[in-house]
């Protein structure tokens, strides 16, 4: 029975790795009502646009300080962050603290399951703000 549950395991992965999807920790439907503490200064969706601060379609794999149109600190523009569910939630958990000089004033995420669930939410979001 092993080793029909290994290959089971290992085609699935295979799959996904294959048409692109991945195995996202968090649930979108409770990270979009988390990202409700972000919607004062962040927009995502087809009609988003920057505001107080960037908007954040197509979010992953994007570089930090690289959302055309908007006016970032020279600490963001410099950080040699690029996207990711690892660098967005270590970003979000204490954004002072990673990133010294941002202008992001938010306190910080202290869940990591609302880090988790926020993350899984934004990354459905391409960079046209259409859900993938």
């Amino acid at each position: 029975m092993k080793p029909i549950t290994l290959l089971t395991f290992a085609a699935s992965v295979a799959l996904a790795v294959s048409t692109g999807q991945a195995f996202a920790a968090g649930d979108a439907a409770a990270g979009e009502k988390v990202f409700a503490k972000c919607k004062a200064c962040h927009q995502v969706g087809e009609t988003a646009k920057n505001a107080v601060a960037p908007q954040l379609n197509g979010l992953d794999g994007r570089a930090a300080g690289a959302a055309e149109g908007y006016n970032y600190s020279e600490a963001m523009k410099g950080s040699g962050i690029t996207w990711n569910e690892a660098s967005f939630k270590e970003f979000v958990k204490n954004p002072k603290g990673k990133v010294a000089g941002t202008k992001m004033i938010f306190q910080g995420l202290a869940s990591d399951k609302d880090g988790d669930d926020v993350w899984t939410y934004l990354a459905q979001f391409g960079a046209d703000g259409k859900k993938k």
